[in-house]
């Protein structure tokens, strides 16, 4: 037994099996996680931090609050993850300064025209040709985890667990209820190459390289079109973000070096 699982057994009755049965799904989301990231991120890593989100997980569960184990597991999984990769954020600091641009510059163009910016515009705005631009949108999704799970990062993934939590207040469960909304809106928003680069990605699995095969487009190209659409999101969702990202940029700007 591993001292993982050994450290299970000792905690609750079930904990054990419930480690032990799930332990396939932090493998799952470690590996579906990789693709996305550079070769010096090793999956073990994840694998490791993923398993301890799932003791957490089995330690925590309720049943009562409706929630699959599998669903609250796979929830406390992720989040193991990115924290341990918001560890050791490798982003230089101009990649984030550039990918808030193209968000704040989507959302000045959509509020200017009221529909979709178009990648032509969102070039002109930020007076970059359109290759530059391309690149912004690779960097992003490339350096980072760019993802919906990093649109939930006023509390992480905590947003989905408390939900969940008996504890909050009528006004908190209604405040994550309605950012919960406010998210699932933007992306039914979304225009329809993005949306469904965002389905087959989250809801079907696929990998960059298989959403390219189905789009009829390459892997390259399927990164910048999830890229958009996060960016577009984060643009949508700025009500919502921008106190938060705000309050997260302070103390990054005075700890980290700078790496541009």
């Amino acid at each position: 037994m591993n001292g993982i699982a050994m450290y299970a057994s000792m905690q609750a009755p079930n904990m054990d099996g419930l480690v032990r049965e799930h332990a396939p799904l932090v493998k799952r989301i470690a590996y579906h996680l990789i693709g996305r990231l550079p070769p010096s991120v090793q999956v073990d890593d994840l694998i490791q931090a993923g398993m301890l989100g799932l003791l957490e997980a089995a330690r925590h569960y309720d049943q009562s609050q409706g929630a699959s184990f599998e669903t609250y597991a796979g929830i406390r999984i992720r989040g193991a993850m990115l924290d341990e990769l918001r560890r050791y954020d490798w982003t230089p600091r101009s990649v984030h300064k550039k990918a808030r641009e193209v968000a704040e510059a989507m959302r000045a163009i959509e509020a200017k025209t009221g529909r979709d910016a178009r990648d032509a515009e969102v070039a002109e705005h930020l007076q970059l040709t359109l290759s530059e631009y391309h690149q912004i949108l690779q960097d992003a999704l490339s350096c980072r985890i760019f993802s919906i799970e990093e649109l939930m990062e006023g509390g992480g993934d905590s947003v989905f667990e408390e939900c969940a939590d008996d504890r909050a207040s009528p006004i908190e469960r209604l405040t994550r209820a309605g950012f919960t909304k406010a998210l699932a809106d933007a992306i039914s928003s979304l225009p329809e190459r993005e949306r469904l680069v965002i389905s087959l990605y989250y809801e079907e699995g696929l990998n960059l390289r298989e959403s390219g095969e189905v789009l009829g487009v390459s892997e390259s190209r399927v990164c910048q079109i999830q890229s958009q659409a996060m960016l577009r999101l984060r643009a949508r969702m700025h009500d919502w973000l921008d106190s938060d990202e705000d309050r997260q940029e302070a103390p990054r700007k005075s700890k980290r070096p700078d790496r541009s």
